[in-house]
């Protein structure tokens, strides 16, 4: 058994997300969105974290990391849980990022997802694109749509993940998994050999680079539903970040390409809900429409909110009016949403609002408070 295997059934047991582990400091995980240290374990030096991650990484990528100094791979402790293990080097030495793997794909309605996200299911060909910060629930939403087409659908699906995450069985879907790095040696070979698969389906870890988007752009072209993934937080920016890949004179041409392909957009964020005792996620949700090809090719990304604002019983949402929703249904604080809002002007009216309602209801308790005790007193010569 590793040594870090102690450290991660620690972590599990306290329902940790993410390990870290930092040369020169004690090590640390992270539970529902915050930062805690171990209990009773010792600063990390320089020898004991060479000999604990050289015990867990493959020999390949032990060699890799001390030659490049930043590596990603999948560590399984046995049948118990799976880790996304991210090595690295910094100011103090070495360092590593451990991030749990659930070993059961949750259901979009496990997840309490918005219903719209299973109708992308039924989608032929084209783009659907998952966004949001590194932590958000990208990869968990992405498996849990692709679990759906599994369970709902009977189509050939090709996973690329750099390293691979979720591991899905075959239900009604033929799927194929395919790591960076072991199996393949991007994501755009990775997804260049799919297209040639006969595959419906391929799911690209992440877009990094033009040569990706644009072959995942004609993949969608093509007939074959690609899904993928961006660090953006909207619809809008999400679409600038991609046209932005391509330099001027090319910028015209993806508008086109991406005009015909996109269709759907999914920006989460993670907050902590309003009893500290987990974590939600907040969406914004972008669908095709007659007037979002129009928009993209014409450069105006600006008025992607206010397509999501007047096509909101096609289950359109914007990320604020979201938010604001689960404030209203106190799922979340009001303090939690103003921190993940993209108009902080709302939410702080909100707050306002709350603590003007509360100073009345204070004003108005004490009013009562008082009555009642001058009711209580006798006036003066007053006899019972």
């Amino acid at each position: 058994m590793a040594q870090l295997d102690e450290f991660f059934k620690e972590m599990i047991s306290q329902k940790g997300s993410d390990m870290h582990l930092e040369q020169g400091q004690k090590p640390k995980f992270r539970s529902h969105g915050e930062i805690r240290e171990f209990s009773e374990k010792p600063v990390l030096t320089g020898e004991f974290m060479e000999t604990i991650l050289s015990e867990l990484a493959p020999p390949n990528i032990w060699e890799k990391f001390k030659k490049v100094g930043d590596v990603d791979f999948a560590y399984a402790m046995g049948d118990t849980a799976r880790f996304r293990a991210n090595y690295y080097r910094h100011f103090n030495g070495a360092g590593a990022v451990f991030r749990v793997i659930p070993t059961k794909i949750l259901s979009l309605d496990d997840l309490k997802s918005p219903e719209i996200l299973k109708s992308f299911a039924k989608l032929q060909s084209g783009l659907v694109l998952v966004t949001g910060p590194t932590g958000s629930g990208k990869s968990t939403t992405l498996a849990a749509i692709i679990n759906h087409i599994n369970e709902t659908t009977s189509r050939k699906i090709v996973t690329i993940e750099e390293p691979l995450e979720f591991v899905h069985p075959s239900k009604n879907c033929l799927i194929i998994h395919r790591e960076v790095g072991v199996h393949t040696d991007s994501f755009s070979s990775g997804l260049a050999g799919a297209m040639k698969s006969d595959a419906n389906v391929i799911l690209v870890g992440e877009m990094r680079d033009r040569e990706t988007i644009e072959l995942a752009c004609s993949a969608a072209e093509m007939g074959i539903l690609v899904f993928g993934t961006l660090h953006t937080n909207s619809a809008a920016k999400t679409i600038d970040r991609i046209i932005d890949v391509f330099p001027p004179k090319k910028k015209n041409q993806i508008r086109s390409i991406l005009s015909n392909a996109v269709q759907g957009v999914v920006s989460q964020q993670l907050l902590r809900t309003a009893d500290e005792k987990g974590r939600v996620a907040a969406f914004e949700i972008l669908l095709y429409s007659s007037a979002l090809p129009g928009i993209i090719r014409a450069g105006e990304s600006v008025k992607i909110n206010g397509l999501i604002q007047t096509a909101k019983k096609e289950g359109m949402v914007t990320m604020d009016d979201y938010l604001v929703n689960l404030v209203k249904t106190e799922v979340v604080t009001a303090e939690a949403a103003l921190m993940k809002a993209l108009e902080k002007r709302r939410f702080e009216e909100l707050i306002e609002d709350r603590e003007r309602k509360k100073r009345m209801d204070d004003e108005k308790r004490l009013a009562q408070e008082m009555g009642g005790a001058f009711l209580g007193k006798k006036k003066p010569g007053e006899t019972k």
